[in-house]
């Protein structure tokens, strides 16, 4: 019915034009032996007075090949949960090793945080005693600037004075 109502659709074209021979594959000749009457599927009862040709043992064969593809789906299912929960332990697994590696870093970047803590400190309170020490270099410089300064006008002086007493007004009288 379809590919009757494709074939009269002259938008759509048949896609299969080689095989186009102007009938329905339900209106085609009887070459099967018989003559389909619809295109559901035939569903079989399980009390077998459908079918009257068929006998005891088909119907026991039908339900040993039934039980056969049971057994068959339901040990693939259990594989494939068997392989699902071996997949799920493998990934838990990689899970909780790479929880521990981060642990593990975590350790080491707290021990290596320490460490550089400590450095730090140990620079900051020799940067502190550089600084004081410094300061005191200073400080102890500007006082002895001062003092070579007064010892140079001391010795300038001392140089100066025996030509003071040869100026005039430089003698005192003493009266």
């Amino acid at each position: 019915m379809l590919s009757a109502l494709f074939a009269s659709d002259p938008l759509q074209g048949n896609p299969f034009s080689a095989l186009d021979y102007g009938f329905t594959s339900w209106d085609g000749p009887d070459f099967l032996g018989f003559k389909p009457t619809s295109p559901n599927p035939v569903v079989s009862s399980s009390s077998g007075s459908d079918d009257p040709n068929r006998t005891h043992a088909d119907e026991k064969q039908a339900s040993e090949e039934s039980n056969r593809v049971e057994s068959v789906m339901e040990e693939r299912k259990r594989r494939r949960m068997i392989s699902n929960r071996e997949s799920a332990r493998r990934s838990r697994m990689r899970k909780q090793r790479h929880l521990e590696n981060l642990r593990n870093q975590v350790n080491l970047f707290r021990v290596e945080n320490r460490e550089l803590n400590n450095g730090l400190q140990f620079l900051l309170h020799h940067c502190s005693r550089l600084v004081t020490e410094n300061q005191w270099l200073r400080s102890e410089r500007t006082l002895l600037r001062q003092k070579l300064a007064n010892i140079n006008q001391i010795l300038v002086f001392q140089q100066l004075q025996p030509f003071s007493s040869a100026w005039p007004c430089n003698i005192v009288t003493t009266e």
